[in-house]
């Protein structure tokens, strides 16, 4: 089955939107992505030692390129990174890509040639993510549906009011 790439998402949107498109993963450090390339994890401190969350909360202020809004992609696993990323940018709104473990593993694997990520990573995302279940601002969606379908339903819900909590079939 083919998967949509969160980057890929991410641009579709953007572009569809007219959004500046703040790419997190080109805020890591050098030291950072060396860990990620060897299969380490990042940890707490690592994502505050080069302040890559408070670069990507920065970006997502300050809304780059004259843009009234912008769009980050990034992983955001935990909620307290979620909150951190809010309060840089009130009324920011998530949309998590729900995938299955295997589906995960195959998708990084089916890039790893383009991306700097290890797939030893990918079952210590999918251990350390905190699912947004219930947090205000949130559209969980299929990660497994096509590229029109996911760009469809995500420009539909940034287009519409939030008041609650959305999840996608």
């Amino acid at each position: 089955m083919w998967q949509v790439q969160p980057r890929l998402l991410g641009v579709a949107v953007a572009k569809q939107l007219g959004l500046a498109l703040i790419e997190g993963d080109n805020h890591h450090s050098a030291d950072s992505l060396g860990k990620m390339r060897s299969g380490v994890a990042l940890t707490d401190a690592d994502r505050r030692r080069p302040r890559w969350l408070v670069n990507c909360s920065w970006r997502t202020a300050w809304q780059p390129d004259n843009c009234s809004s912008a769009e980050l992609t990034c992983s955001a696993l935990k909620r307290v990174y979620r909150d951190r990323l809010r309060r840089a940018a009130p009324g920011l709104q998530f949309v998590y890509l729900d995938i299955h473990h295997s589906q995960a593993r195959a998708r990084v694997t089916a890039r790893a040639a383009q991306h700097f990520s290890s797939t030893k990573l990918v079952h210590i995302q999918l251990a350390t993510l905190k699912v947004p279940t219930g947090e205000a601002g949130v559209l969980r969606v299929d990660a497994t549906a096509s590229l029109a379908d996911l760009q469809g339903q995500v420009c539909a819900w940034l287009n519409t009011p939030q008041s609650t909590p959305k999840e996608a079939a």
